[in-house]
């Protein structure tokens, strides 16, 4: 659903024809809860309401409504209906797009806030996993060309800014960090700041047992609390996901911070 609302108003401004189907009810275990949506049109389909044989009779059926310009509410029950092994129900509404009250659809709750620092290779492939998924990102660097020239999706916010450290102030308590910048005196400087405030969900440092090691006895001569300097991540990603290259600590990387913060948690 991330970018649907958006997408659904410029449709309705270029005057584009295109249903909404709904989920407006479930129970028991479905693909998709209520309140997920997904636009089709003749040509398009953005979103999922969980993909599979209901989606794509859902889209067929989208298509027709096309014609008719009516909305049209079917019960499903996915396991007599499809011969699905899901053992629950849902109901689809299919609305065309202008009798759509698009305005008042609710954005989806980010699960996290994060500031992620560094734009290198690590940072770009942790930013295109983070690009499809509800949640805030501060994505800095000292170094304006390290930046991609891509459009980043409107929670995703690039900041050139120096000192780099000083960013640390702006974020909200219990926010996320990931420190993974090309130099291991930032990388210092960042953590310490993030350690200092003390009030963070989580804190990732990359890097090495070793790095680790060097930072923490660096930390405790500076006076940090112990108790403070054991909560932070450093090698980072979901333990059991094995792998140097850029995309795969993405994937370890952002798969525990989905761990860490569930939906509504």
């Amino acid at each position: 659903m991330l970018g649907l609302k958006a997408a659904a108003l410029r449709w309705l401004v270029e005057g584009r024809q295109a249903v909404v189907v709904e989920v407006t009810s479930h129970s028991g275990s479905v693909p998709r809860e209520r309140g997920t949506r997904m636009m089709v049109s003749a040509d398009a389909v953005l979103g999922t309401i969980g993909g599979g044989h209901l989606e794509l009779q859902a889209i067929q059926q989208a298509r027709a409504a096309l014609l008719t310009q009516e909305i049209v509410e079917r019960r499903i029950a996915l396991g007599p209906t499809l011969g699905q092994c899901c053992g629950g129900a849902l109901t689809l509404r299919h609305t065309p797009l202008p009798q759509a009250d698009v305005a008042a659809w609710a954005e989806p709750a980010p699960r996290f806030e994060l500031q992620l620092y560094g734009a290198g290779h690590v940072g770009r492939a942790i930013v295109r996993l983070l690009s499809g998924i509800a949640c805030r990102v501060a994505w800095i660097d000292e170094r304006e060309a390290e930046f991609p020239p891509d459009v980043l999706p409107p929670h995703i916010e690039k900041l050139c800014v120096e000192p780099v450290a000083a960013e640390v102030a702006q974020a909200t308590p219990g926010s996320a960090y990931l420190v993974l910048t090309h130099s291991h005196d930032l990388d210092l400087a960042i953590t310490q700041a993030i350690l200092e405030r003390g009030d963070f969900g989580y804190a990732g440092l990359i890097g090495s047992k070793t790095k680790y090691q060097r930072f923490r006895h660096r930390f405790e001569a500076r006076g940090i609390p112990l108790a403070t300097i054991d909560r932070l991540t450093c090698p980072i990603g979901l333990p059991g996901i094995v792998g140097k290259e850029p995309e795969v600590l993405a994937v370890a990387v952002v798969a525990q911070l989905l761990a860490l913060h569930p939906p509504g948690g």
